[in-house]
């Protein structure tokens, strides 16, 4: 536990409803002042600070510079870019001036840009560069609200002459104009704010239809925020390193939520590809991802030690068996013997200290991980190398987080225990139901989709799970996903692709059995680490397409599958499989941006797939259009096979 100097924050800061986030921005600058640094961005292999005092200044800066262009309170701001100082300048900025945020995912493709401006109402768009500026110059007649272009990188707009833009730096020297003309105008705007007003819009997902825009108060952020630090305290001498997307209700939740009460310092990337060394670099004290990241880091140390010597894999493999041993006492919340803890230690001087080091997480307390589900594998891996994993579950609409694993009482199978202030229940068809201070209003222009989730206060999930024993949530499947099998059992589709996952050959899984004879697996192959497999085993292949249709890797693939299907009842176990000729993408609308299947899309999407996997085909020919980042349509013309798994019981 930290010590109770570090704490003090629980007690200095009050959350009420007059409190705002440009309010805690502003009693936070003159705490630290000049004295401590807010935040980090590494730029030319150099890492640069910011203080606290000149983070406000910015933010002020930018604020008024808004102001004189026209912004007006209620107003919202779309913004696109990497994670860097400059994006949450911004975004505090918009905030200060009484406006709203609205972020968008920097891969959006131009309809979804188009459709969340135009939806928003948004009147400010800022841009990173010339990319962001490209799609918003696009669709800017289709969208008459719209009425300034903010851009920050000036590489590749030399040439750009459009009325409508303007770079930040002149934003931000407007804003020192109107500083001298009324020094205290931006302090007044700012104490004007209400926490019960609007700060954010935030796009779900959409894995069923158009995104959705949940409206979230600086209350219901600044809750959230304060009920998880009383879980899980963090300090002010913390580094966090932001690198997810500003569009994702996660990132929202540490860097804003949680940092400004803190007051921890931010790190950001250099790039989005350098993301990985850099977290290696800082070595964060609290880490937040969704699975894919922790799935990576997992797929990243199997691949190192598949290629190892043989002293060290036999290493590995010792290692691992004791971690995974004293892991599992530990969820069993069985005594850990002397005997144990003592290889246990020997163990991590030889092998996990040396992994949590290349990983960048030798320094963290809390790691979390939401949004989808992650298999117990992926959690046993962790705990075993001994990082604190902890599950939470949320969603966008409770400014992201309800449940969360309390220290030394995770259970892989769940969701752990309610934050502070937060009611969960069950409904009596099974759906989770959840009620906290950090609710949403509702959907922006949506009415009949908000009753449809508020009911009398308690927000409507659409999962479906239960609460056990010990009051930890289970999270089984949205309730649309459950697959009824043909015994009439049911089974979450989810949990047995996460299960799929762990191989560091499988990236993605697509698993059809509801209303059929039995299931079956739609799988996309991990590339990198595939194709390093067929190098060292002299497999010759050109692409991706054909790499994933060759026999030896048809084989390759089935271990997994038929190592999952030794731990399933009988009628879940997957009987068919087809490796598909591409790996599942948002740009075909497959994934939404965090990287959750869209099922219902995806089934339909592959019909000729599965219906010639239900049929017993042995192979088929598929002609599909693809769509790239940029727009374009390309037809993939490909044959690919049809296979049954062959063991674990399938037959």
């Amino acid at each position: 536990m930290p010590p109770a100097a570090e704490l003090s924050y629980l007690s200095e800061i009050e959350i009420t409803k007059e409190l705002t986030l440009p309010k805690l921005l502003v009693r936070q600058a003159k705490k630290f002042g000049s004295d401590k640094v807010a935040m980090r961005e590494k730029e030319f292999g150099i890492w640069r600070p910011v203080t606290w005092a000149e983070y406000l200044e910015n933010v002020k800066l930018i604020s008024l510079g808004m102001i004189s262009l026209g912004l007006k309170k209620g107003d919202k701001v779309i913004m696109i870019g990497d994670n860097r100082p400059e994006a949450l300048w911004t975004e505090m900025a918009a905030m200060g001036a009484g406006g709203v945020g609205v972020w968008l995912f920097q891969d959006c493709l131009m309809e979804e840009v188009q459709y969340i401006v135009d939806h928003s109402d948004s009147t400010f768009y800022v841009a990173e560069g010339q990319e962001e500026v490209d799609k918003a110059l696009a669709i800017k007649d289709r969208c008459p609200k719209l009425r300034k272009v903010i851009w920050d990188d000036p590489k590749g707009l030399r040439g750009y002459h459009d009325p409508m833009l303007i770079s930040l730096k002149e934003v931000m020297e407007l804003g020192r104009r109107k500083n001298a003309e009324d020094p205290g105008l931006f302090e007044r705007i700012v104490n004007e704010g209400h926490g019960d007003e609007v700060c954010l819009l935030f796009y779900t997902s959409g894995t069923t239809a158009k995104p959705k825009g949940a409206l979230l108060t600086h209350y219901n952020m600044l809750a959230m925020g304060r009920n998880l630090m009383t879980v899980d305290p963090c300090m002010p001498s913390d580094d966090f390193v932001s690198y997810l997307p500003f569009a994702w209700i996660g990132e929202q939740m540490m860097s804003i939520s949680c940092g400004l009460q803190v007051g921890f310092t931010l790190n950001f990337p250099e790039e989005p590809e350098t993301a990985l060394p850099n977290v290696r670099e800082i070595g964060p004290h609290v880490m937040f991802a969704p699975p894919r990241m922790y799935e990576q880091f997992t797929r990243e140390v199997q691949v190192k030690h598949l290629d190892a010597t043989w002293i060290k894999r036999k290493i590995y493999d010792w290692a691992f068996n004791i971690g995974y041993r004293n892991a599992d006492a530990k969820f069993e919340k069985r005594s850990v013997s002397v005997w144990n803890k003592f290889v246990g230690w020997i163990a991590d001087i030889l092998c996990f200290e040396k992994i949590r080091d290349h990983l960048g997480l030798s320094r963290v307390r809390h790691a979390y991980t939401g949004g989808a589900a992650m298999g117990p594998d992926h959690f046993r891996f962790f705990h075993a190398i001994g990082v604190n994993l902890k599950q939470i579950y949320g969603q966008t609409e409770i400014a992201g987080i309800s449940v969360v694993h309390r220290d030394g009482d995770v259970k892989f199978d769940t969701v752990g225990t309610p934050i502070p202030q937060t009611e969960v229940a069950i409904t009596e068809a099974g759906e989770i139901i959840s009620k906290s201070p950090s609710v949403f209003l509702g959907y922006y222009k949506m009415p009949e989709e908000t009753e449809k989730t508020l009911k009398d206060g308690w927000l409507h999930s659409g999962d479906t799970g239960f609460i056990d024993a010990d009051g930890h949530l289970v999270v089984f499947d949205r309730s649309k996903d459950i697959m009824i099998l043909s015994d009439g059992s049911k089974s979450s589709p989810q949990f047995v692709e996460a299960r799929l996952k762990y191989s560091p050959y499988l990236k993605d899984a697509l698993i059809v059995g509801h209303d059929k004879p039995f299931v079956t697996a739609i799988v996309c192959i991990d590339y990198n680490t595939v194709g390093k497999w067929a190098e060292d085993h002299g497999i010759n292949y050109t692409s991706y397409p054909e790499l994933s249709q060759l026999p030896e890797v048809y084989d390759l693939v089935k271990k997994p599958l038929q190592e999952v299907n030794r731990t399933l009842p009988g009628p879940a176990k997957i009987k068919r499989f087809a490796n598909l000729f591409k790996e599942f993408d948002a740009d075909d609308d497959e994934l939404t941006r965090t990287r959750k299947i869209r099922r219902a899309f995806v089934e339909n999407r592959y019909k000729q797939i599965i219906d010639a996997l239900y049929a017993g085909a042995k192979d088929l020919h598929v002609d599909m259009n693809i769509t790239y980042e940029d727009g374009r349509v390309a037809v993939i013309k490909q044959d690919i096979k049809l296979e049954d798994v062959e063991d674990g019981g399938t037959k």
